[in-house]
């Protein structure tokens, strides 16, 4: 399902965010949650799944097991496979329980919810393989 109207401005503090993690990481949907104010992932969830902007990243944002989520709506099937695969085609890497590896994620922090809400998150490329970091 997509949205037809434009979005609410809820929505489109959710896909702001959303769009400023880089590419290679990681977010859960709580993290955006407390960078946007709002108190549930659920919620965001829930503006995702209704995303209809091909710019916004929404594959990026993932459950706070460090397990793939949902996609597009659905819990399971051809949308969740997509989804690991466009993280996997980014350098996002698992272990052997389909869990994301903890280094690809940008955890929760106060520097995390400046660079969600579009200030200086101090993101910096500073491993060998040019990942992004986020000072915790």
């Amino acid at each position: 399902m997509r949205v037809k109207n434009s979005p609410t401005e809820f929505q489109r503090r959710v896909y702001a965010a959303v769009a400023r993690i880089p590419r290679g990481r990681v977010v859960s949907y709580g993290t955006i949650a407390g960078a946007i104010g709002c108190r549930s992932a659920r919620v965001v969830g829930q503006a995702l799944r209704l995303c209809g902007d091909p710019h916004v990243p929404c594959h990026r944002v993932v459950a706070g097991d460090l397990t793939v989520g949902g996609f597009g709506g659905r819990d399971s099937g051809a949308p969740v496979k997509r989804k690991r695969a466009l993280l996997e085609a980014e350098g996002v890497r698992f272990d052997r329980e389909g869990r994301i590896d903890p280094a690809c994620v940008i955890r929760d922090s106060p520097a995390t919810a400046r660079l969600l809400a579009g200030g200086d998150g101090a993101v910096r490329l500073s491993s060998p393989a040019g990942r992004a970091t986020v000072p915790e």
